[in-house]
């Protein structure tokens, strides 16, 4: 009995939330992993670009709210959620026509580029926070569990209860979703299959008829859509405060580098290697160890290796052993 109350109490509070959290750290990751791929700079104005995205959706799903809009037991922002992506595609696309543009026609070393793509952050960062304001926004309505803790021991007698959030189990859902249409849409299409030349070999794609600037526009909108509903997904799990979505770069960044850098797969792998880490790392064992070890050697102390305020500093560590050991990531993407 003691081994599956362990078991259910490391669901609860490990592996739903790694899987949940390593989901959205994977979309955000597949963004960063196109820009490298194809457009060959790292965008670290992507977090921001997440924050936009989920800003639209949130101020969306209010209107909608405000009309008596619903979807039942899901998030309303399911349906603002569109809308989010949409003007997200429009503002980085523009973006990339009033910047970036500039610089590509100038043939300018990928560093610029990123400096650049931080100008574009500092301004985005901004924008949101004059529009919608500093602090957190919770909106999330609808149910809130699939599953409630107390309705899980009535039903299986155990100590310990298991509590699934619907937005957990929409985010898993949702990415599972949208990484195979991405997938579907690289491999089988047209214009993925120009995307993923483009990204190989740029001179041998422009010489086989490829139009980089169709390239460059679609890129931009997947970018936004990945962007978006990753946003929103972290957003529905947690809250919204832009100032997290900057923080969030980290992880994100990591995730891709882990994984290997311009390897869809390899962003998806490391999304779960980075949320896992840092949750297992800040969890506090002691409960665990509680129901497993005899009570004369029960632990005093939280067992916990890092209080959940430095759990970035875990994305960080794995960042700077994988750049000094393994710098083209688990998927040999390219080198950094």
């Amino acid at each position: 009995m003691d081994i599956l109350n362990t078991l259910v109490l490391l669901a609860n509070f490990v592996f739903v939330p790694a899987i949940a959290y390593g989901s959205q750290l994977a979309l955000g990751a597949l963004g960063v992993t196109l820009i490298y791929g194809i457009l060959r700079f790292s965008n670290f104005a992507h977090g921001d670009t997440m924050a936009f995205g989920t800003m639209v959706t949130v101020l969306v799903t209010w209107l909608l709210q405000s009309w008596g809009v619903s979807l039942g037991p899901l998030p309303t922002a399911l349906l603002a959620l569109p809308f989010g992506i949409a003007v997200t595609a429009a503002l980085v696309l523009w973006t990339d026509r009033v910047v970036y543009k500039f610089y590509r026609k100038q043939k300018a070393k990928p560093v610029i580029l990123v400096i650049v793509s931080m100008g574009v952050m500092f301004v985005m960062n901004g924008l949101v926070r004059f529009i919608i304001g500093p602090d957190d926004q919770r909106f999330a309505d609808g149910e809130r569990f699939i599953i409630g803790a107390r309705d899980f021991k009535k039903m299986t007698g155990l100590d310990e209860g298991l509590a699934i959030k619907t937005s957990q189990g929409l985010t898993v859902v949702t990415a599972v979703l949208v990484v195979a249409a991405l997938f579907w849409f690289l491999n089988h299409t047209r214009t993925g299959k120009s995307m993923r030349a483009y990204s190989d070999n740029e001179d041998l794609a422009l010489l086989s008829g490829i139009n980089p600037e169709r390239v460059v526009a679609v890129t931009w909108i997947l970018v936004a859509a990945l962007a978006t509903v990753a946003g929103v997904l972290y957003g529905l799990d947690k809250s919204f405060k832009p100032f997290t979505y900057f923080q969030l770069l980290l992880p994100i960044f990591a995730s891709a580098i882990v994984g290997g850098l311009g390897s869809p797969l390899g962003a998806i792998a490391g999304g779960f290697v980075i949320a896992f880490s840092e949750v297992t790392i800040t969890y506090a064992w002691k409960k665990a160890a509680g129901y497993i070890l005899p009570e004369s050697l029960a632990p005093d102390g939280l067992l916990q290796l890092l209080a959940v305020d430095y759990k970035f500093a875990v994305s960080f560590v794995i960042l700077v052993v994988v750049l000094l050991f393994k710098p083209t990531g688990l998927f040999k993407g390219k080198s950094v």
